[in-house]
């Protein structure tokens, strides 16, 4: 029995450092360059006091001092490259109907609103176009890439010059295929599966798919999954945002060796942050 344990040791540890080739192999694409050490992602911008995905939920993020705002890319039946987070615009807006089956004409003619907050008011669905436009040198984008072409979407960015500004999520395999081969040194972000709870599961994981940034819940990290992912040059940038988010989660999400986190409130996290020395 002990011969045997010792064998499966060894077999442990060959598998760990085998994992651990792979992924030093696999130089993943780095993240854009910040002047912070921990990172702040507007979730859908900063709408603690305007719309979610408006310019100006976009535009009070970067007056907060966010290091990205995320946005959700979709497409209308004539192609035009917008900005919803639901795949319909019922929610949001005084419309109705799937954004893929509504021209941009008619997509013009809608009002982005909050209802819990009208108050707030009311703002024009925005474009890729215009979003680039305000963020370029201000702030990067963090591009939940829910239904578009990744081919248009990059020639969009090349446009604007924002190619080192940008870090695409992917939903779907193949949008992850399709990045790679229009735009390879783009960083790419992908959520983890829910049987990666582990630093090994999640050293086969890297291994397998070599993606270069890593979301998920701030929760379903490990310290020594944070450690070993960095170790080996990913950017761990997961989610915190949610009811209960606040300066108990985000010290926690911090005593996990975690320094960038996707959020629902930018001002609060990055005054807190600053506050802590951690900025």
């Amino acid at each position: 029995m002990m011969r045997f344990a010792y064998i499966m040791r060894l077999s442990l540890l060959g598998l760990s450092l085998f994992f651990s080739l792979a992924i030093q192999a696999q130089t993943p694409n780095p993240a854009p360059k910040s002047s912070h050490r921990f990172l702040v992602s507007a979730h859908r911008g900063d709408h603690t006091h305007a719309p979610e995905n408006t310019l100006r939920a976009y535009a009070n993020a970067i007056g907060a001092g966010a290091d990205y705002v995320e946005i959700d890319l979709r497409t209308t039946r004539d192609s035009v490259l917008v900005i919803m987070h639901d795949a319909s615009v019922d929610r949001m807006t005084n419309g109705a109907g799937l954004v893929k089956d509504l021209t941009f004409d008619s997509l013009r003619l809608l009002r982005v609103r909050d209802k819990a907050h009208p108050e707030w008011g009311e703002q024009d669905i925005p474009t890729f176009d215009q979003v680039l436009e305000l963020c370029r040198g201000k702030i990067g984008i963090y591009l939940d890439f829910k239904n578009a072409d990744p081919a248009v979407a990059y020639k969009a960015i090349r446009r604007y010059g924002m190619e080192d500004q940008v870090i695409v999520y992917i939903n779907a395999p193949q949008q992850f295929y399709g990045w790679q081969r229009v735009a390879p040194k783009m960083p790419l972000m992908v959520s983890l599966p829910g049987n990666v709870r582990t630093a090994d599961s999640l050293a086969g994981f890297l291994a397998k798919y070599h993606p270069d940034i890593l979301d998920g819940d701030w929760d379903g990290y490990t310290p020594d999954m944070v450690t070993m992912a960095t170790k080996s040059g990913y950017l761990v940038f997961p989610d915190i945002q949610g009811p209960n988010e606040g300066p108990a989660l985000w010290n926690a999400a911090v005593g996990r060796g975690i320094r960038a986190l996707q959020t629902d409130h930018p001002g609060d996290l990055v005054a807190w942050l600053k506050d802590k020395r951690l900025r």
